[in-house]
């Protein structure tokens, strides 16, 4: 498969620049982003109690349209640096000089348009399918997709993917920022479709299916997942003066085994679902400040002969949850929680937020979302602590220069303190800058 991406990307960088002084075809974006990151009292156990990095993520893409094709390709490279020995930086935030993007787009009529090769998803609400913004590296696919759009504005996407791994996965390639082609298996396949409506009174309703398909296969370990997913999303989006709301129920179906090792051969059947929704209102004054209350739940794992933690595929996380990285405590999985969140928008070159989100376990004996701390006797409880996260961005240079700053802190509740594995701490605390430069 490999041959694919390759010539793909040869084909994009030999015949863009001749075109470009031709017609003027060629498409070139250069992104450099530098973050700061800093946390104390790690949540995680085995880690440091504190930690800093400086994570540098560099993308430079290209499309060349050449009439019935356009031909793109997309490089990322991602390193930190001065991060602690036991880090968790991990591949989330390493991947050096990575092709991940390089296809062929064409449209095969007014209503169809396929792609082909490597490419990033970004599907639906991004729950389940993202292409990363935050985080310093992204999912990515190779196979094809099919975007379909009906006369009176509904759409469709269909697609067939295998999914990227990202190497090099050992501390002592991701401490060294080494550089391998990502990995991709076609014993590991993820394909399905999404449909959406058209806007009607501004409200548009989703519905999809996802199928995840994965065996072991030489060098890769996998939990054997066997997954369909189904889900609906209806939501308004906010607008000045207006009331805006989302709903959205997944569920997930089908079997995996509880670990990776070769040894596990038993196949649990799978339970397991999430729901998120929110109401808010944006209020029509210079800031157009914005309120808003959310509600998510997403199943944890208990005995019983199933597996009923909610897997949360390749989706993104931190415009609900705050910030990955360094931090990165939330995701949907063994989570109940609640959220008031008030958002600015002063001016076309500043917005910001400020989000309170108490926190509690679905299942007092799972581990709590992406944290790793567990209580198999659950007498740690179902409080983990409370969430206080803010952010605010400016841009230096309107669609050119932005700088970026956030805080968030967790105050540990009984679970993050008296749970079996729990790292005696405090609460976390995170900080981060950045500034990001487009061209």
């Amino acid at each position: 498969m490999r041959w694919w991406i390759w010539t793909s990307a040869l084909l994009a960088g030999c015949t863009t620049i001749p075109a470009a002084a031709k017609d003027g075809a060629l498409t070139i974006d250069l992104s450099i982003r530098a973050r700061v990151e800093a946390i104390d009292g790690q949540f995680r156990p085995n880690t440091p109690a504190d930690d800093t990095a400086l994570l540098l993520r560099t993308i430079v893409a290209a499309d060349y349209d050449a009439g019935p094709l356009v031909i793109g390709a997309e490089v990322f490279d991602s390193r930190s640096y001065f991060q602690r020995t036991l880090s968790s930086i991990a591949t989330t935030e390493v991947n050096a000089l990575e092709p991940v993007q390089a296809y062929l787009r064409t449209d095969f009529s007014d209503h169809i348009q396929g792609q082909f090769g490597r490419f990033t998803l970004d599907l639906g609400s991004r729950r389940l399918v993202a292409r990363s913004v935050y985080r310093n590296t992204t999912n990515a696919f190779t196979g094809a997709r099919f975007d379909l759009r009906s006369k009176a504005g509904d759409t469709a996407t269909l697609f067939w993917t295998v999914p990227q791994s990202r190497l090099p996965d050992d501390r002592d390639g991701i401490r060294s920022a080494g550089v391998a082609l990502d990995r991709e298996s076609i014993s590991v396949q993820f394909f399905g479709g999404i449909f959406t409506s058209r806007p009607i009174n501004g409200t548009v309703i989703e519905a999809y299916l996802y199928r995840l398909a994965e065996h072991d296969a030489p060098g890769i370990l996998t939990r054997d997942r066997r997954l369909w997913v189904p889900g609906v999303r209806v939501v308004r989006r906010p607008a000045p003066g207006q009331v805006d709301f989302e709903v959205e129920g997944i569920w997930q179906g089908g079997t995996t085994h509880a670990t990776t090792a070769a040894s596990d051969v038993a196949a649990l059947p799978v339970f397991a679902w999430a729901v998120h929704g929110h109401i808010g209102e944006t209020f029509q004054s210079p800031w157009k400040p914005r309120l808003a209350i959310a509600v998510d739940y997403g199943s944890g794992d208990r005995p019983g002969g199933q597996y009923t933690r909610f897997d949360t595929l390749f989706g993104a996380r931190v415009f609900e949850f705050g910030p990955t990285s360094l931090y990165g405590a939330i995701s949907r999985q063994n989570l109940i929680s609640v959220e008031a969140r008030a958002e600015v928008s002063p001016g076309k070159r500043w917005d910001g937020y400020l989000a309170a989100r108490p926190l509690w376990l679905a299942e007092p004996r799972d581990s709590f979302g992406a944290t790793g701390v567990r209580d198999p006797a659950g007498r740690a409880g179902r409080y983990a602590g409370t969430q206080i996260d803010m952010r605010a961005r400016y841009w230096l240079v309107p669609k050119r220069v932005r700088l970026s700053a956030g805080y968030t802190q967790l105050f540990k509740g009984g679970f993050l303190t008296e749970a079996a594995n729990a790292p005696a701490t405090g609460d976390t605390n995170y900080g981060f800058t950045e500034m990001t430069l487009t061209l």
